[in-house]
C-alpha cells in the first residue's frame, strides 16, 4: 500500500497523553481517502512511550540526543509519505482539521502551514494568550509547533527543522518554508477553523511573569534558543508533573 502523509510526533516520557493523541488521529484517518501512517520518534524517554506507540501501531524511532528539532528530522527519515504533518504528544487533532491540510496540499498551490490553537481546562488568561498567539500566526503566517504541515520535497528543501536551536524550531522553519513556497509560487497557509487543541500544560505549568520574560528575552535575542540551558521550559517538567 502507497502511504499518500505521514503524521510524525515527537515524544519524550509522553505515556500519558500519547495514547489519546494516537486514538484521535487513527480516528480521523479512517474517514479520510488517502493512505496515512503515524511515526513516533521516541526522544530517548525513560517510560513506556515507546512501547504505547509500537502497540498502538505506529512506526517508533529512537533519536538519543534531546532536542525536538532533531526529533522532528528524526521522524521524517522513516516516513513514508509524500506529505508530513508534526503533531505534538499533548495534541488533539480535529477531522476535519486533518482533512484541510491535507487538502490544501494536494491542491499543488499550498506548501504546508499550520493551524490556531486552543485549550480545554486551562485559566481564561492562558486562553487569552492562545488568542494573542494566534493573532500573531495568522498575521505572519508563523505555524505553532502542535501542528504544522508540509509537502515533502519542501521541507526537504527546507533542510527540515534547524537543529541548530532548541526551541522555537518551528517558527525558523515557517520563515524557510515561505521562502521555498515563493520560488515555486505556492502558499503557506494557516488554517483557522477548525482549531488544533493543545494541552496548554506549559502554559498552566509556569508562573505567567517567567513566561513574559522568557519570550521578551527571546524577541530581542532570538539566537539565545541555541543554547539549551535558556529552553529548559521546553524540556523540564515540574517535579510534581512527570
Amino acid at each position: 500500500m502507497n502511504i499518500d502523509y505521514s503524521i510524525i510526533i515527537p515524544a519524550y516520557n509522553e505515556e500519558k497523553l500519547l495514547p489519546g493523541t494516537i486514538a484521535q488521529l487513527k480516528e480521523a484517518m479512517e474517514t479520510i481517502s488517502l493512505n496515512g501512517e503515524i511515526v513516533v520518534t521516541d526522544n530517548n524517554s525513560t517510560d513506556n512511550t515507546a512501547g504505547i506507540a509500537k502497540d498502538a501501531g505506529a512506526t517508533v524511532i529512537f533519536e538519543p540526543v534531546n532536542q525536538i528539532s532533531r526529533a522532528r528530522n528524526a521522524g521524517t527519515t522513516v516516513a513514508k509519505g509524500r506529505y508530513y504533518i508534526f503533531v505534538d504528544a499533548d495534541t488533539i487533532v480535529p477531522t476535519e482539521l486533518l482533512q484541510k491540510a491535507l487538502n490544501n496540499l494536494e491542491t499543488g498551490h499550498c506548501c504546508g502551514g499550520g493551524a490556531t490553537v486552543t485549550s480545554h481546562d486551562v485559566p481564561l488568561l492562558v486562553k487569552g494568550v492562545l488568542g494573542y498567539w494566534n493573532f500573531i500566526s495568522r498575521f505572519f503566517s508563523l505555524a505553532a509547533g502542535c501542528f504544522v504541515y508540509t509537502r515533502r520535497d519542501d521541507f526537504e528543501s527546507c533542510g527540515g527543522f534547524s537543529e541548530k536551536v532548541f526551541a522555537t524550531e518551528e517558527i525558523w522553519f515557517s520563515i524557510s518554508l515561505k521562502r521555498v513556497a515563493k520560488k515555486h509560487k505556492r502558499k503557506f497557509m494557516i488554517i483557522a477553523q477548525p482549531k488544533v487543541i493543545t494541552s496548554g500544560r506549559k502554559l498552566a505549568w509556569f508562573s505567567h511573569s517567567y513566561q513574559f520574560i522568557l519570550l521578551l528575552v527571546i524577541f530581542i535575542f532570538p539566537f539565545i534558543t541555541r543554547f539549551k540551558w535558556f529552553c529548559a521550559y521546553w524540556y523540564k517538567r515540574p517535579d510534581n508533573k512527570k
